[in-house]
């Protein structure tokens, strides 16, 4: 039996990676007080276990780690705000963007028969793009820039997203995921406030969001969601970026803005709100801003390993409803 105080009590088999040290050396089981160090499957957050208390550490690939306190959670009905994650969650276009990442480094290799592998997914999906970007340079292409990646990241997406503006790119790129229209109404019905959240910079987010409230015909969806919250604007020559890049999830930066600054969830409120995800860093964006976790299938939650974080798992947004009505 796995104990993580603060988080749970789980089987040796829920996906959990024991650990004799942190990443970055710190910490070590053992010493300074730290009991045992647990790391997701996909290695991309940490718990550092002490006797009555844990903490979280994220490390990052072109950042700068960084160790969040963990807040004990329990679901208490009513629930008043729903979290929701885009990409996956609410709008299947994962496979969309992998392909953008493929396209993106047949350019830095130079070599157009380059295709990601199976295990890469978990790395390329639910992080920002420098983060996605910079795992495929550290196993790809070691020699090459962030920099010279994200000019091709972006002079590929802004070409098909254009084309699919026109009605000409990739069939099917943004499809709203099944039932959403009806998940939605359904939590409208109840007055719970909802948030979407994603790492998603604006310029790619945006016309997600909107696609998909085009075709289930529900209208503008800054007039329905309560609150929307994107990793910002690209930061590129001659503009102004907003912060995103270095803060996305497994960080809880975006789910702790969109419930705290966007909806004005207080303190006392919090085990009343739910996120959903599909994907292993949401999972941990969510529970590391203190929210109690609700996973939707299709993702790499379950190879990512953090499955068990999850007060609740189905198979689509619609089986969620009884863990939130």
């Amino acid at each position: 039996m796995i104990h993580i105080p603060d988080i749970g009590d789980f089987p040796d088999d829920a996906g959990f990676t024991p650990l004799e040290a942190s990443l970055d050396g710190l910490h070590k089981k053992g010493r300074d007080g730290v009991i045992a160090i647990f790391a997701t499957g996909d290695r991309k957050v940490e718990f550092h276990c002490y006797s009555n208390y844990t903490i979280a550490y994220v490390p990052s690939l072109v950042g700068i780690g960084a160790y969040y306190p963990i807040a004990p959670v329990h679901e208490k009905k009513p629930i008043k705000y729903v979290l929701m994650d885009l990409d996956g969650t609410s709008v299947k276009s994962e496979e969309f963007w992998v392909w953008i990442i493929e396209l993106t480094m047949q350019s830095l290799l130079k070599d157009p028969s380059f295709h990601l592998n199976e295990d890469d997914l978990p790395n390329v999906s639910g992080h920002s793009v420098s983060e996605h970007l910079q795992y495929c340079i550290n196993k790809y292409a070691p020699c090459a820039s962030l920099n010279e990646a994200r000019s091709y990241y972006f002079e590929h997406t802004h070409r098909e997203m254009d084309l699919i503006a026109k009605g000409q790119g990739k069939k099917n790129a943004f499809v709203p995921a099944p039932g959403l229209k009806e998940f939605l109404l359904a939590l409208k019905k109840r007055g719970i406030k909802i948030g979407l959240v994603t790492s998603g910079l604006f310029e790619k987010a945006w016309p997600e969001i909107c696609g998909a409230f085009q075709s289930l015909n529900m209208g503008d969806p800054r007039d329905f969601y309560d609150c929307i919250i994107s990793a910002g604007t690209q930061l590129k020559k001659g503009q102004v970026g907003t912060l995103g890049e270095l803060s996305p999830k497994p960080h809880p930066w975006l789910y702790a803005e969109t419930g705290i600054v966007g909806l004005g969830i207080k303190a006392n409120e919090h085990n009343q709100v739910v996120g959903i995800e599909d994907s292993g860093a949401g999972v941990c964006s969510i529970r590391l801003a203190g929210f109690t976790v609700l996973g939707v299938d299709g993702g790499n939650i379950v190879s990512s390993g953090t499955k068990a974080l999850c007060a609740g798992f189905e198979k689509d947004l619609l089986s969620l409803l009884p863990f939130i009505l």
